[in-house]
């Protein structure tokens, strides 16, 4: 066989190991890449996404829309090929695999924390919309989780109200760990509740539960590999009671990045005029009961997603404004925001079309 054809077929054969290794061996990667998009003032799968019952809403145009990313599936295995595919294309990201997934975390397990993200967001949405309306609303720390196998386990239960921690008011959900790690592993530890059915019946008619139970649980050394402390397995959280119903109507979303979102089409609704002047807004962003807005991930699949659908204007977490600004979709203004208030002045400053002096995200 001549010499160059010998050379040609080997490269030939090389080529073709070198594709079906490409193909048929996984790398340790996801992929990310721009999800769907919903005005929250709107209707999706033909229902409002926001409904509001028992006080006074206004109409109102325009869009506020919450962006979303998609992600490969937990026990999705990516090979080599389409992890480059991935790195080349413009609208996708690779990234790491335990980048999503930490800790071997399942897809279930990751659909669960996804699921009460999204549910606390809510929640968060509605207290601070209306603390920024001036509407007041009532807060309590609860038992948000219990640890499978820990002391807590069916001594407390999911929405117990912790009242107090050995005697001592508990107000705000950092107070709980605070005074349990005061203690040393084996002591123990008084719980001041109100159980969890209590407080669902007194809601339901309306009044303030009464009924408390003293709760003694013995504490055991902590194992996540910090610094030992004492533990009972629970997680706190709040709760609250608001005066008037509002139900956000948005399934198969996960995560708590459109709670800015949501805290701005509750403003909206519940005020009169429309926030956006009937322009395209759309954009991202944790918030807290306070109205803080806090960073998320995928910021930049979530420019182009929310570009793609038509919006001119993307209300921007401070903490990602950087990363964002460095391939901002062409015709799309970042906008940065720190809180409900900074949004809300952005908006003013949008639908008046002066638009000169918004605070604009920047690389640096």
């Amino acid at each position: 066989m001549p010499r160059r054809t010998a050379t040609m077929l080997a490269s030939t054969l090389m080529l073709i190991a070198l594709l079906c290794a490409g193909v048929f061996i996984p790398v340790p990667y996801s992929e990310m890449s721009p999800g769907p998009t919903v005005n929250t003032l709107g209707d999706h799968d033909g229902e409002p996404v926001l409904q509001i019952a028992g006080r006074k809403t206004y109409p109102t145009d325009g869009h506020l829309n919450m962006t979303t990313v998609r992600v490969t599936s937990a026990d999705y295995r990516m090979n080599l090929v389409e992890a480059v595919y991935g790195w080349l294309a413009h609208d996708n990201k690779v990234v790491p695999h335990e980048t999503l997934y930490p800790d071997g975390k399942t897809e279930e397990q990751s659909t669960q924390e996804n699921a009460e993200e999204f549910s606390q967001s809510q929640e968060s949405a509605k207290v601070a919309a209306l603390k920024e309306l001036d509407v007041p609303v009532k807060s309590w720390v609860i038992v948000s989780t219990v640890v499978k196998g820990s002391p807590a386990e069916g001594r407390l239960h999911a929405g117990d109200v912790i009242k107090a921690v050995d005697g001592k008011t508990v107000k705000e959900p950092a107070d709980v760990a605070e005074l349990v790690t005061q203690h040393k592993p084996g002591e123990d530890v008084v719980f001041t509740i109100v159980p969890a059915k209590e407080q669902a019946a007194a809601e339901k008619e309306n009044r303030t539960a009464t009924k408390t139970e003293k709760i003694t649980i013995t504490t055991t050394a902590s194992d996540d590999g910090g610094e030992e402390r004492a533990i009972v397995g629970i997680s706190a959280g709040t709760d609250h009671t608001f005066p008037f119903t509002i139900d956000i109507k948005l399934a198969d979303v996960g995560g708590p990045s459109a709670g800015l979102m949501f805290a701005l089409g509750i403003y909206d609704k519940l005020t009169p005029g429309s926030l956006t002047g009937g322009k395209f807004v759309a954009g991202t962003g944790t918030i807290d009961d306070d109205g803080k807005v806090g960073p998320i991930g995928g910021i930049e699949m979530k420019t182009v997603g929310a570009r793609s659908k038509g919006a001119r204007y993307f209300l921007t977490p401070a903490d990602n404004c950087a990363s964002a600004a460095k391939d901002t979709p062409e015709g799309l203004t970042l906008v940065k925001v720190g809180t409900i208030h900074d949004a809300l002045g952005a908006l003013e400053d949008i639908r008046s079309g002066d638009t000169a002096d918004l605070p604009r995200c920047t690389t640096s």
